[in-house]
């Protein structure tokens, strides 16, 4: 049994397995190969709304200042009595309160013009305000928290860009070694001259994301290092704390619905895990719906959950999803040689980590899936910079993805609809390129 003495325990996320492990435990899958959820044994009040309120005057708390530990009670793994400043400093890992500190959802009226949807309902949250420019830097806060917990020296990842750029980050402030496997050539260079500036070791393998997040796990292994990407459970603790946020600012009234671009689909797993937890609790009193939008061109789960490869659709099935479908489907891929191709490529992903506990979020918010072409996330990433906001190629596949689904009634022209924007431009050629071709459909061309 685990030692239940800083309320946290970790737990499998299957039914039939349902095994627990300590906290402190830095494993990312039980022994029979099942992820993990970080649980808590105790209910928190929801008077902690005020406390949460009351904390955006920081009064010279980096902790409050942090979009991230500003919640700390309902992330509390580290058992730490969270009114002690001395205690925090000691424990929680922070970037001086950066992490998400400047994340909150905005009204931009373009972008809504363009999606098709009331703009009194319609809010996008850029979470490239972060310090490495990604969403990425709120679940590194936990992960390495975590890590310095469990008394780890270095971290590893794989990565297409923004995680190198935010483990880096990390690492250096916090005095660890940080080891990241990329796919050669697969990655944009301003992403990946954030990694090489924060000394992280890069080690290239021939291959897609998959191919070097596979190699980083059993590497991980061998050499004792602490995995950081988001099949940690405690990474997805932290990026928990986006639709925190973004229902805080709402008054805690809950959107119709809430949009991710679908990559990896750990947003997808924390943004479930966290309305399924409030909801719970009692904080919040309807569930949002979840839309995940996949680019055509690494569209897994879509072809899965929408029943686009076998008639059968993949589902959660509470808990218990077909995970034999799962490997046909990454069969079939590999017999005919597909390979996740598109210029986002921060969800340039073929075979998602968290799939399953993506499946599980679907379930538990009615949650639909979508897919959109390179085309669709250009004019997506364009519009939001017509609004004054700057967003990654990979975020406009959420506005391109909302325009879709109202063109399908699947969300209504009135319906309050909260879309991430998951990171800020690092490819510095493809704003540039798109608005150089005078077709595309916000492009501002040179004049000469």
């Amino acid at each position: 049994m685990p030692d239940m003495s800083s309320g946290a325990y970790l737990e499998c996320i299957n039914p039939k397995c349902s095994l627990r492990y300590d906290v402190r435990s830095a494993n990312v899958e039980c022994t029979r190969g099942h992820l993990l959820d970080v649980k808590y044994a105790e209910r928190p009040s929801i008077k902690l709304k005020d406390l949460f309120y009351r904390r955006r005057n920081p009064m010279g708390s980096i902790f409050n200042e942090s979009g991230v530990w500003r919640f700390r009670e309902l992330l509390n793994f580290c058992g730490i009595d969270t009114e002690d400043i001395r205690e925090c400093s000691d424990t929680l890992v922070s970037l001086d309160g950066a992490e998400g500190r400047q994340s909150k959802p905005y009204h931009m009226s373009k972008a809504a013009e363009f999606a098709g949807v009331n703009g009194d309902g319609f809010w996008l949250q850029p979470e490239g305000y972060n310090p490495s420019g990604s969403f990425k830097d709120n679940g590194m806060a936990t992960a390495v928290t975590h890590a310095k917990m469990v008394g780890a020296e270095r971290i590893v990842c794989a990565s297409t860009g923004n995680t190198s750029a935010s483990a880096g980050m990390f690492a250096a402030n916090e005095g660890m070694l940080c080891d990241v496997y990329i796919p050669a050539g697969q990655i944009a260079p301003g992403k990946l001259s954030q990694a090489y500036q924060f000394g992280a070791q890069i080690i290239e393998v021939d291959g897609n994301f998959d191919d070097a997040l596979r190699q980083s796990l059993v590497d991980a292994k061998t050499r004792g290092s602490y995995t950081v990407n988001s099949i940690n459970p405690f990474r997805i603790e932290g990026q928990k704390t986006i639709p925190f946020r973004a229902l805080e600012y709402m008054n805690w009234d809950v959107p119709d619905w809430i949009v991710y671009p679908g990559g990896a689909l750990g947003n997808t797993s924390s943004c479930g895990k966290a309305v399924t937890e409030l909801y719970e609790w009692g904080w919040i009193k309807k569930m949002p719906r979840i839309a995940v939008i996949n680019s055509d061109g690494a569209n897994t789960l879509s072809a899965l959950y929408n029943g686009e490869f076998e008639e059968t659709r993949l589902q959660w099935n509470r808990g218990l999803p077909d995970e034999e479908l799962v490997m046909r489907y990454y069969k079939d891929m590999d017999a005919a040689g597909r390979r996740p191709s598109t210029k986002a490529t921060a969800i340039q992903i073929g075979r998602p980590a968290n799939i399953l506990k993506g499946l599980r979020a679907l379930e538990a918010t009615d949650g639909v899936v979508t897919m959109v072409s390179d085309s669709e996330m250009l004019d997506g990433m364009s519009v939001v910079g017509l609004n004054g906001f700057d967003c990654e190629m990979a975020s406009g596949a959420t506005v391109a993805g909302i325009r879709k689904l109202v063109r399908q009634e699947v969300i209504k022209k009135d319906d309050v609809v909260v879309g991430i924007l998951t990171g800020r431009q690092k490819d510095a050629m493809l704003p540039v390129e798109y608005h150089q071709n005078p077709d595309n459909c916000f492009a501002v061309p040179p004049r000469r």
